[in-house]
């Protein structure tokens, strides 16, 4: 940042992810969720750095590819849209403007499915209803869409292709309810024919009708990571801040967690959410290591057998 400081937007986040597996990725905004997708594609700006490894194993003789490390060149030509897609979190500005969805989803069938111009009609027509997006509205350019279609044009993009990962930004953002659920159980065939989906969410609901497995983040660390069914159902996250996530949906308590998530540039002493936190005590200006799932000196037990 200016005049030299550094901003630690994401910090010591480690996991795997299986094929055939999801993993909800979830945290109030700016905590670092997009920021660690952008990493895994290259695509920090200009003043980031980034240290550690996350690696891609390799599929169908391909090799494995270390994407923190790899080149520019390796991640646009062999990475990017072929091995992981993108399902961007703000979707008309990587739509691009001057063409139409029609010729965007005919262009990346050709790249990565190399599909013959004769079979392209209909190769399109495919790709649009997969993400649920009219066939009718096709020959519109991106500035012509509303936040929902361009949603549902990138996601027709990101799905082109069926790479082994697919990275999802928020991907159910402007959608009502039933494309919702359209939209992540499109999602879910995705991952069930054999592939790895990253779900960045803050659509708890979404997350909790697909996902195997949800982390937690907040202030830039994952704070709790656990299998879905035990998050969602009993005995419930262990996290005080994840248990108030839950706590704040509609349908649960309605009850929002008090005060605001702190700056990366200004964390309190400690555990950053200690200043929030009703079970906060002094042992809590001690940063809590990560173990066992969840990073937090006051984390509920696990359900006994």
């Amino acid at each position: 940042m200016r005049g030299g400081r550094h901003i630690a937007a994401v910090t010591g986040a480690g996991f795997d992810l299986a094929a055939g597996e999801c993993l909800a990725l979830v945290g109030e905004s700016g905590c670092g969720k997009s920021v660690l997708a952008s990493a895994l594609l290259g695509l920090l700006p200009g003043n980031a750095q980034s240290a550690g490894s996350a690696v891609i194993e390799g599929t169908g003789g391909t090799d494995a590819v270390d994407l923190l490390t790899a080149s520019e060149r390796t991640l646009a030509r062999t990475v990017r849209g072929r091995r992981i897609g993108l399902i961007p979190q703000s979707p008309a500005a990587h739509l691009t403007p001057v063409r139409t969805i029609r010729a965007q989803l005919a262009e990346t069938l050709r790249e990565l499915d190399r599909t013959p111009r004769s079979a392209l009609p209909a190769a399109v027509t495919a790709a649009a209803d997969r993400a649920a997006f009219p066939t009718g509205l096709l020959d519109r350019y991106p500035h012509e869409l509303s936040g929902g279609l361009a949603q549902r044009a990138a996601t027709a993009l990101a799905l082109v292709g069926d790479a082994p990962l697919l990275l999802a930004d928020e991907p159910t953002t402007g959608l009502d309810r039933d494309l919702v659920h359209r939209t992540a159980d499109e999602l879910r065939r995705h991952t069930d024919d054999g592939r790895a989906l990253l779900m960045i969410t803050h659509d708890l609901a979404a997350a909790e009708r697909i996902a195997d497995r949800v982390a937690v983040m907040y202030a830039g660390r994952i704070v709790e990571l656990t299998d879905a069914a035990a998050f969602f159902g009993a005995p419930g996250p262990r996290h005080p801040y994840a248990r108030g996530l839950l706590a704040a949906l509609p349908e649960r308590d309605f009850c929002p967690i008090p005060g605001l998530p702190p700056e990366l540039g200004d964390l309190p002493t400690g555990c950053a959410f200690a200043p929030r936190c009703p079970r906060a005590t002094d042992r809590c200006a001690t940063a809590p290591d990560f173990a066992d799932g969840v990073a937090c000196h006051h984390a509920e037990e696990p359900a006994r057998a």
